[in-house]
Formats: C-alpha cells, sequence, structure tokens
C-alpha cells in the first residue's frame, strides 16, 4: 500500500512540474515577475503584501496577487483594498497551493499588462515546498515571534526559498529575538541566500525590500 501511495504523490507532483514548467514560460515572455511566499501561520505575510502591492504601485508598477487560503476569503478582501486585482483560492482543505490552481485563477487577466504578480501560499512550511507554481522567486518569510530555529525544523523550505524574508522586526526586543542565531541558521540551510529584515507595520526595512524586488524583477 505504502509502495502505491508513493507512486501516485510522484505522479501527482510530476504533472504538477510539467504544468509549472508551461506556466513559467508563459510568465515570462508576458513580462511578469512571479513571487510565491511562503510562511507558517501567523508571520505577517498578508500584511506585507499588502504594503507591498500599495507601495508597488505609487513607484509606477502594475502589481496583481493571487491569496491561498483554506476556506476564507478574508485575505483577500482585504489585499484588494490597495486598489490591485486581487483572486482569492481556496483550497478546500489542502495544505498547500498547486499549479494548476494559479492556471485556472488566470482566466481573465492580461498577464502583459502586469509587472508583478504575487502568490500568498497557504500558510505552511511542509506541503507547499514540494509544489513548484511556475514562479521565478520564492520567498520564504520568518517572524520574530516564532523562534530562531524554524530554518531547522522545516529544512527543505528554507533551501529551496530564493530569499528569506525576517518580519515584525518591530517586536524583537520584547521576544528577545536571537538575530545572530537566526541568520546563521538560516545561512546552515541556504548559505548564499538574501536575507531581508522588516517590520511591515512600522515600515522599517521596507525600502530595501521595495528595492529589492525591482532588483530581481531586472535579473540583478
Amino acid at each position: 500500500m505504502s509502495t502505491r501511495v508513493l507512486e501516485i504523490r510522484k505522479n501527482v507532483l510530476n504533472k504538477n512540474d510539467e504544468l509549472a514548467r508551461e506556466m513559467r514560460k508563459t510568465f515570462e515572455s508576458a513580462g511578469v515577475f512571479v513571487l510565491n511566499l511562503v510562511s507558517s501561520p501567523g508571520t505577517g505575510k498578508t500584511m506585507l503584501l499588502e504594503k507591498t502591492l500599495a507601495q508597488l504601485q505609487l513607484r509606477g508598477f502594475r502589481v496583481a496577487a493571487l491569496v491561498g487560503d483554506l476556506e476564507t476569503d478574508n485575505d483577500a478582501k482585504r489585499l484588494a483594498q490597495s486598489g490591485a486585482p486581487v483572486r482569492q483560492i481556496k483550497t478546500d482543505g489542502r495544505c498547500h497551493l498547486e499549479a494548476t490552481m494559479i492556471r485556472s485563477h488566470l482566466d481573465g487577466w492580461s498577464l502583459e499588462a502586469l509587472d508583478f504578480l504575487f502568490i500568498e501560499n497557504v500558510g505552511n512550511l511542509v506541503c507547499p515546498a514540494s509544489y513548484d507554481l511556475g514562479e521565478a522567486f520564492r520567498v520564504a518569510l520568518l517572524s520574530v515571534t516564532e523562534g530562531e530555529d524554524k530554518p531547522l525544523k522545516y529544512p527543505t523550505m528554507f533551501n529551496s526559498a530564493d530569499a528569506a524574508v525576517i518580519t515584525k522586526m518591530d517586536l524583537a526586543e520584547a521576544c528577545e529575538y536571537d538575530r545572530d542565531t537566526a541568520l546563521r541558521n538560516i545561512r546552515e540551510i541556504r548559505p548564499s541566500i538574501e536575507i531581508i529584515e522588516l517590520s511591515a507595520k512600522r515600515g522599517l526595512g521596507m525600502d530595501a525590500w521595495l528595492s529589492f524586488l525591482e532588483r530581481k524583477r531586472h535579473g540583478v
């Protein structure tokens, strides 16, 4: 039975990866830079995306977002207040997004009319690590309230990420956050990863984050 389950899972992942490769070519051809934001629940991912959508638009960029959640559309409603096109993907209990979900929710959108497309994945540091969504860039978020050992507990996610963002830096002192240990743990898993520290709520580090996004969109 376990062998059969493994075969089914492998087949599902193969199909997902094939579709993701096709979508990546489509995104690249359209000139839209796609980011997959992954984290555990409560890292401040939605707040960061809310601020990012608003501020990128002020900088003249055309942005949109797809938001994954198990049931509600609360996050999509919140993000739509930025004025950016936003669509909710309800996974009906699944702990991750899949490439087919992304493709089916792009109907009616002109990708050529976008500079950035953000995918807010389901809050989970395990399942989303296995699913390519056709993104150009995967960003793993870690908040100072979670503890410094998250990268060591979930190495696959951090190893698959292109960048790490440490959130809620305004709470670092109150949480007795050990910055040196957190950075060391991240780099133990992914030595060359770029790390950005910020507080979306207070605006700390947001300029660095936005400049980072602009650089990566231009391949720098």
